[in-house]
């Protein structure tokens, strides 16, 4: 009963109450038996043997091999994936010259794994298990197997297996895969084959220390752990029974060492389970309830309940394994953190084990797992044996080659298997050239802290220098031709060096060395650079120096060239003499006039760049627009000629009969909504009969504007602007702003009214006007400006008449330079305005921080960060820009905007003849390319005043409209005469 329920638990996540029996079971079941047998007659036979002569063998003929020969027979059953039989010869043939083709393309990439798979299994195939076995230890160096791997050579291997020393080589085959990943069916393997040796001498020992680190291993598993258990239990059992008979004739005392004690040990196997959250507890629980003879302790049914108490609240995250798809990665990870909460190693250890089964190629995965390992467990041999398998399965990730060598250092590992490990870790193959000098100062720091600076020379010490250069060889032959590029910009490597040598060497000549090499490599023109050059001099080297490092920063800086000059000058004003003074007070003077002159010709130059552009895009619109008026011309002439045409038609032609009147549409005039709508119920679209879908959303959202368009506008009365306030910068899809403003504002004073101003289409503009009781309560409500409603900054503002107050301009930020203020690009859209404080903060007193936001109040990874003082704002320029934030490369720059363009103010058009006419605005696109308009002029005109009047006083026109002089009129004789004379 135990096999067999060995064999159901060991499908993978097999869903509970699964259906009709798969193909393949009668021949589980048949193994399954076999295995029984296998079981009982070797379980047999180690019970003579430990019960002593009294106990005769059952069976004749029965030896130490027969339970291997039938273990490899059940095996090979139940694993072999069946024997193909080519028909022909070419068949072999053509699988001969594929593993050939195979094996070469091996021997030039060992890194394929998927050649590594198809070798294996054509070998299989000709059923050459000498080649297969050394083509999969070729690809267990390389990557670690997965369980169907595993399981396929160890059926192989049993199936050759032959005497003593063969099984000691299955022994240590199976040992090294339950190393690779956490596989209950492997060690279910393990533990049934264990049994097959158990008439060797020591082969009892073997079998229960086999089957105590399966449990140890994967006895917490909920859907897979009850196979472990059972076949653990079923093999004690086994031994009972199989000594019950002699225990009647033994004394008292041996009955007490050997069937007795025996007897616990089966009680302890049912204790043990049954204090564990585990699938199918209750008919464990039954089957106890049979076997024993005694009563059930209270104290075993206080830990079952306890466990049943555990299993219902794992079984939700069990039940979503099971439903959900592999990987299950977001799954194992809810599962992984439902576990660190309760705070079980063993359970932790597990869930992490059986996450990586499905997800072995996610570097984030093997982190969280290491890192728990290094800061809670710290058991060496766990520890770095699951950093090695993390390496293995992804090796192109530095970070987890990073942590691998800290955490042999951390446990005392040798140096030589350090340096072995770096080795390999250069040869993983990385995809970025900064992942070499990652792992090179990670392997340096871990040199350096080797050395015993006390002494002025030493064996690690010399080791340290060579692997510097060493470092700096490998990234600028190897690293920089593969990628184009050197990895290490900025030459941090050779900067710890040359502290290095300076601080704890005291070689300020190697270190001086150094820098000058890390000048010429192209940072000469960076002034943090500069003074990491002159703290190191202050710190460790001499005046003279410092001062010789500062005037040669003076001259080849050009970031920050003021930076560097004030230091100049402060030095000089400490420590230099009167002839020194002016000698830094002429160099900075010079070099600050030069730096001067070139930005006022790099402006200049932009300004005429940007002027060409500007003069460009005048002549491109230019173009446009005589094109479009072309065509209107075009057409305007065409529609002329028609019409003069049906006028000479209609005057010389018959008068009498009457023409069909014609439906025409003059300028925005529609037909009622009802009539509209039984038109096109009628007719459809042009013309053709079409089902009308009145109820439609498009309908519906049509009738709400029109209502919204029939609400009269109220003109603003501008001698209440002291008691309103113009609010705006308001979500356009804001429903009822009235209604959800009022409470806001309300908080200030007594409201008025609340006029929010909608679009002739009903929709909502985004502004609208307040306007309280008493003027003090407008002057409060200012305060409110910048407030968050609905991911937005509102803006409030005073309501002036720009007409009557044209010197009133609306707050603006600056866009002058700002040498106090910081300019930070490139920050993640998840950066909060404290976390980027809290990072500013370290280089000096932050007085303000605004994060840029869209109009929709989503960031847009920019910043303004003003400090106290301008030095302080150099200063955080130099140690924050390249500074990676949230795996975001952020860029920091002094606070300098470029000029906003100044719209120009529409030109009033001259119609001939007539007065002034406003121009028609149509917003910030234009008209539209099939735009039409069908209003007539003169009551755009009116709707135009209208909405001037509405958002605020309009200018009243110098002359009024009536006044315009408008053509003669021409009739039908007119136009006939104008063709006659052609």
């Amino acid at each position: 009963m135990a096999t067999a329920a060995a064999t159901s638990a060991s499908e993978p996540e097999a869903e509970p109450n699964a259906g009709p029996k798969a193909e393949g079971e009668e021949e589980e079941v048949k193994a399954a038996r076999t295995r029984r047998k296998v079981l009982s007659r070797a379980v047999a036979a180690a019970t003579c043997k430990t019960m002593g002569p009294g106990w005769d063998q059952q069976e004749e003929g029965m030896s130490e091999s027969d339970g291997d020969e039938e273990y490899a027979m059940a095996s090979s059953a139940e694993s072999s994936p069946g024997e193909y039989e080519w028909e022909y010869d070419e068949e072999e043939e053509k699988n001969q010259l594929e593993i050939e083709r195979l094996e070469e393309q091996l021997s030039i990439n060992v890194y394929d794994y998927n050649c590594h798979v198809d070798l294996i299994r054509l070998l299989r195939l000709e059923g050459e298990l000498a080649r297969a076995r050394t083509a999969r230890q070729k690809m267990s160096e390389t990557f670690p197997l997965t369980e169907e791997l595993w399981l396929e050579w160890l059926h192989d291997e049993i199936s050759m297996a032959m005497d003593g020393l063969d099984r000691e080589h299955v022994y240590d085959l199976f040992e090294k895969a339950v190393k690779d990943y956490i596989c209950p069916n492997i060690w279910l393997e393990y533990g049934q084959y264990s049994v097959g040796g158990i008439g060797q001498k020591g082969g009892l020992e073997k079998v229960r220390s086999v089957f105590e680190r399966a449990l140890s291993s994967v006895g917490l598993h909920m859907t897979k752990g009850l196979a472990i258990w059972e076949a653990y239990r079923e093999f004690e059992s086994a031994i009972v029974e199989a000594a019950r008979p002699i225990a009647g004739f033994l004394s008292p005392f041996d009955r007490e060492q050997t069937f007795d004690s025996q007897l616990e040990k089966v009680h302890s196997l049912f204790r043990r389970q049954l204090a564990i959250p585990l699938y199918d507890m209750e008919a464990t629980f039954a089957e106890y309830e049979e076997w024993s003879e005694d009563p059930i302790p209270e104290s075993v049914i206080q830990n079952y309940n306890k466990a049943l108490q555990q299993l219902e609240k794992y079984k939700p995250y069990e039940e979503a394994l099971l439903q959900a798809e592999a990987p299950r990665l977001a799954e194992y990870q809810a599962y992984i953190d439902f576990e660190m909460k309760i705070g079980d190693p063993a359970r932790i250890q597990l869930i992490f084990e059986r996450a990586l089964v499905e997800n072995c190629l996610v570097p984030d995965l093997w982190i969280r797992y290491s890192q728990y390992l290094d800061r809670h467990l710290k058991v060496k041999d766990l520890v770095l044996s699951v950093h090695n398998r993390a390496v293995r399965n992804c090796p192109w990730t530095v970070a987890l080659w990073s942590r691998y060598l800290l955490a042999m250092e951390r446990h005392g590992v040798d140096h030589r298997a350090v340096s072995v490990t770096f080795e390999k870790a250069l040869s993983a193959g990385f995809i970025q050239a900064t992942d070499y000098v990652e792992i090179w100062q990670a392997y340096l720091d871990y040199l350096r802290r080797r050395v015993d600076f006390k002494q002025d020379s030493s064996k690690e010490l010399e080791e340290l220098r060579s692997a510097f250069a060493r470092a700096l060889e490998h990234l600028k032959q190897d690293v920089e031709e593969r990628f184009n590029e050197s990895g290490d910009p900025s030459c941090m490597i050779m900067q710890n060096w040359a502290r290095m040598e300076a601080r704890l060497c005291n070689n300020m000549q190697k270190a001086r060395e150094l820098w000058d090499s890390i000048m010429t490599k192209g940072n000469a023109k960076y002034a943090n650079m500069w003074l990491e050059y002159y703290n190191l001099e202050r710190a460790h080297g001499d005046t003279q120096h410092c001062r010789k490092a500062l005037h040669r920063a003076v001259q080849c800086t050009s970031d920050y060239p003021e930076h560097v000059c004030e230091v100049l000058l402060t030095m000089e004003r400490t420590e230099g003499t009167l002839e020194d003074w002016d000698i830094a007070v002429q160099k900075t003077e010079t070099r600050l006039a030069r730096v001067n002159e070139q930005r006022i010709k790099a402006a200049e130059k932009e300004a005429a760049l940007a002027q060409q552009e500007e003069e460009k895009a005048e002549q491109r619109k230019k173009a446009r627009a005589e094109k479009k008026a072309l065509k209107k011309k075009k057409k305007t002439r065409g529609a002329d000629k028609r019409k003069a045409d049906e006028d000479d038609e209609k005057e010389w032609g018959d008068d009498e009969e009457e023409q069909p009147s014609k439906r025409r549409r003059v300028g925005n005039s529609v037909p009622p909504v009802g009539e509209a709508l039984a038109l096109e119920a009628e007719t459809g679209l042009f013309g053709k009969s079409a089902p009308v879908d009145v109820d439609s959303p498009s309908k519906q959202k049509e009738r709400a504007a029109a209502l919204k368009r029939d609400v009269p506008k109220v003109p603003h009365d501008s001698s209440k602007d002291s008691v309103t306030v113009f609010v705006s910068n308001l979500p356009y899809s804001m429903g009822e702003p009235a209604v959800k403003l009022r409470p806001l504002f309300e908080a200030c004073g007594e409201v008025v009214e609340i006029r929010p101003i909608f679009s002739n289409r009903g929709d909502f503009r985004g502004y609208c006007y307040v306007e309280f009781k008493e003027e003090k309560s407008a002057q409060q409500a200012l305060e409110l400006d910048r407030k968050n409603v609905e991911g937005r900054p509102m803006f409030v503002s005073p309501c002036v008449d720009k007409s009557k107050n044209p010197d009133f301009k609306v707050f603006r930020y600056s866009t002058a330079l700002e040498k106090h203020k910081l300019f930070v690009s490139g920050l993640p859209f998840s950066c909060t305005k404290e976390e980027l404080e809290e990072i500013c903060k370290a280089h000096g007193t932050v007085k303000d921080i605004r994060l840029v936001t869209t109009r929709a109040g989503k960031p847009k990874g920019l910043a303004y960060v003003e400090y106290e003082n301008e030095s302080q704002a150099s200063q955080a320029v130099m140690k924050m820009d390249g500074m990676t934030v949230k795996e975001n490369v952020i860029k920091v720059a002094i606070s300098n905007p470029p000029q906003r363009k100044v719209p120009e103010k529409p030109e009033a058009r001259k119609t001939p003849g007539g007065p002034l006419m406003p121009r028609q605005i149509y917003g910030a696109r234009g008209k539209g390319r099939t735009q039409l308009s069908l209003l007539p002029r003169a009551l755009q005109r009116t709707s135009a005043l209208v909405a001037q009047a509405e958002n605020g006083p309009a200018p009243q026109p110098a002359v009024p409209p009536s006044a315009a002089t408008e053509a003669p009129k021409m009739s039908n004789a007119d136009f006939a005469k104008l063709l006659l004379r052609k």
